[in-house]
């Protein structure tokens, strides 16, 4: 499914997802022309998969190497349409999974989410908005995990009441709590 007919869809679970959806949409209008690519250097579109276990306790982390702390997989769309397609790549690669499912097609979650100015390769990338898609993905905690070294310095199971612990991003722990409920929901 075309990233604006899925947000377009999707329906918002709290007041943040409701204005981060709006202001989303709107920014799709005003710069569809170029919102998939990185060529639009304040805000453009990108994809996370949240990678939970089997029981829903853990979340499949990386300890990413630009922002020196555990977070979840993602990454930019790159001229791709379809962010599902987008997610489960950036998982298998920043993982080294090769059977990561969907628990759902559907989105997961739409938010804004603010990256600060960083050197990436060398060159410096100004702050700037990722206007993201999230969904839930589903992996054995017994598969071998391979670090992605280009991206990341590790790659492990935590335990979701562990999350504060090992997330220097308050914000984003909110989110993936908000997924792992979500998870629940339709799973049990």
């Amino acid at each position: 499914m075309n990233f604006r007919e899925s947000i377009l869809k999707y329906r918002p679970s709290n007041e943040q997802e409701e204005n981060d959806k709006k202001v989303i949409l709107n920014y799709i209008e005003h710069f569809y022309e170029n919102i998939l690519t990185r060529e639009n250097e304040i805000a453009h579109m990108t994809s996370s998969g949240l990678i939970i276990n089997e029981a829903l306790d853990k979340i499949l982390m990386i300890h990413h190497n630009i922002y020196k702390t555990w977070a979840w997989t993602g990454g930019h769309a790159d001229g791709d349409e379809d962010m599902l397609k987008v997610a489960l790549k950036e998982a298998k690669e920043e993982t080294g999974l090769i059977n990561i499912i969907p628990l759902t097609h559907d989105l997961a979650s739409v938010d804004i989410i603010p990256v600060y100015g960083h050197i990436k390769r060398g060159k410096y990338v100004s702050s700037h908005l990722h206007l993201n898609t999230s969904y839930i993905l589903i992996a054995d905690e017994n598969d071998k995990l391979t670090i992605n070294e280009d991206e990341t310095s590790d790659v492990r199971w935590v335990e979701v009441d562990r999350l504060n612990e090992y997330s220097g991003e308050p914000y984003l722990v909110d989110i993936y709590m908000k997924i792992v409920e979500k998870a629940k929901k339709i799973r049990f």
